[in-house]
């Protein structure tokens, strides 16, 4: 009987042990091809052409504005006043609330001191915050997407 259950345990946990392995090779081999990505340099060719660095801003909301687009030459003041560059009618911005800033089609952007901050991804802004495509930028009720 004894050598019965060593035979049934060795028949089940020999299989487990193969598959746990194959699990652990597949996920080390998923981090090395993410890490390979994260590497490569900004301006790599992408499907034989060079990408294109140009970010831009596009309203998610308010839903009026879903879809417009803002290029940014070099500098864009988001606020209340009449002084800013886009002024927008908004109780949660403050009268100059952020900057968003262009240097060589990299975005960053910085708030000025505004009551109730600024996020980028959901995370409130300290100094100034370099961003990529895709982030969600949230200026007082206003949120925009950086695109391509």
């Amino acid at each position: 009987m004894n050598f019965l259950a060593a035979s049934n345990y060795a028949a089940v946990v020999r299989p487990l042990q193969i598959l746990v392995m194959v699990v652990a090779i597949l996920f080390f081999a998923r981090i090395i091809r993410v890490a390979t990505i994260q590497v490569r340099p900004p301006d790599a060719v992408v499907g034989g052409r060079r990408r294109s660095q140009n970010l831009n801003i596009e309203f998610i909301e308010p839903l009026e504005r879903s879809g417009e687009r803002l290029n940014i030459d070099t500098a864009l003041i988001i606020g209340r006043s009449s002084e800013c560059d886009l002024q927008m009618n908004d109780n949660f911005l403050s009268s100059r609330h952020a900057r968003i800033a262009s240097d060589s089609g990299e975005l960053s952007i910085e708030d000025l001191g505004s009551t109730n901050g600024t996020y980028v991804n959901q995370q409130l802004v300290k100094g100034r915050v370099h961003l990529e495509r895709g982030d969600i930028v949230q200026v007082g009720g206003v949120l925009f997407e950086v695109v391509r």
